[in-house]
């Protein structure tokens, strides 16, 4: 499962270039593609981003890298998607899609069960079905764009904050909901890691800030004042992080206890540029976006059905392969510090 493109992140400056941060790729009803494939990956391909919610500047960014692929494929790009990242929500949004006929589901889940009647009722109406970020049972979904491998994911936040706090003490992590697959992986991961090559670290509790941002930062309040040794947080989610730098930010903590995990450097750089946080890690969303467009596209066209070993190209990204369990990889994580976050605007 390991994409053929030199460089785990070699085109991940380049695009990156070119972007002008996270915006809207629009939200609503479903365009007028019908969804069908013409044979060639171009023509009629209609992909519909369903992300975990609306208004999170993560999957905006995704979603202008998915609608800039459909741009070039000549397809037809739409978003729609929930207030709020839960499972139910969503199916409402699938049920619609499989209506409409359109070619292709790019979604992110909020569950990785709740939702699959509701995949596999549009997979039988000739629906494909791509999750990207955050993964469904594997039976539910043609293909899975995963931004990196979660055993990387883990390794390196753990890494950053032992680095920060010198290898030992009590951490711990502030997640997005309870049920998210990718969160939950990267967890269980984070601990193994920790357990092994950091013995005198503890992961000391996990809590759920809901993706939310105010939810986020009274969770951070509240572990800082229920934890009076705690040396660190790990927050593996773009809102959660942003919201428990603007706490440490103004508060007695703010260079006492280390804060890591995944964000967007649009997010993080008055936080970095501070002194509130030293470093994070995160894969380009707008690749990820840009490739699950281009899986779509793939899959609707007939070029690739999602078996292990098939190959496509996705544009400026190069030819990638699928895995396993029809997993597609985007590559391996990036750190962000002072040192660099100023070449960098998603």
């Amino acid at each position: 499962m390991k994409k053929i493109r030199a460089g785990a992140f070699a085109a991940l400056a380049a695009s990156v270039a070119l972007a002008l941060g996270a915006c809207s790729s629009g939200t609503g009803s479903n365009g007028d593609g019908d969804g069908a494939g013409n044979g060639d990956g171009g023509g009629d391909v209609s992909v519909t981003f369903l992300p975990k919610n609306l208004g999170n500047p993560y999957f905006d960014t995704s979603s202008k890298g998915g609608k800039a692929a459909l741009e070039e494929i000549g397809g037809t790009f739409n978003e729609v998607g929930p207030a709020e990242a839960t499972p139910d929500a969503q199916v409402s949004y699938i049920n619609t899609l499989t209506q409409q006929g359109v070619g292709a589901i790019a979604i992110s889940a909020n569950d990785p069960t709740a939702i699959c009647d509701a995949l596999n009722e549009a997979r039988d109406a000739g629906v494909k079905v791509v999750t990207f970020d955050s993964d469904t049972d594997a039976e539910c979904r043609d293909l899975f764009i995963n931004q990196a491998d979660a055993e990387g994911i883990a390794k390196v936040q753990v890494d950053l904050v032992a680095d920060q706090i010198g290898g030992a003490g009590d951490v711990a992590i502030l997640s997005a909901s309870a049920n998210a697959t990718n969160q939950n992986a990267w967890i269980e991961d984070m601990k193994t890691y920790a357990a092994s090559e950091y013995p005198d670290l503890t992961i000391t509790e996990v809590v759920y800030g809901d993706d939310d941002d105010q939810t986020s930062f009274d969770k951070t309040a509240a572990l800082l004042q229920s934890n009076p040794d705690l040396k660190g947080i790990i927050s593996p989610t773009t809102v959660g992080i942003a919201a428990a730098a603007r706490y440490l930010s103004t508060s007695e903590y703010k260079g006492e206890v280390a804060l890591t995990g995944l964000g967007t450097p649009n997010q993080m750089r008055d936080y970095v540029e501070d002194g509130t946080v030293t470093a994070f890690a995160l894969w380009n969303p707008e690749d990820l976006g840009y490739l699950t467009s281009y899986a779509a596209a793939a899959l609707v066209a007939g070029d690739i059905t999602g078996a292990e070993g098939d190959t496509f190209t996705a544009g400026k990204l190069g030819e990638y392969t699928v895995g396993a369990d029809s997993v597609v990889l985007l590559g391996d994580p990036y750190v962000f510090d002072a040192d660099n976050i100023g070449d960098f605007d998603f």
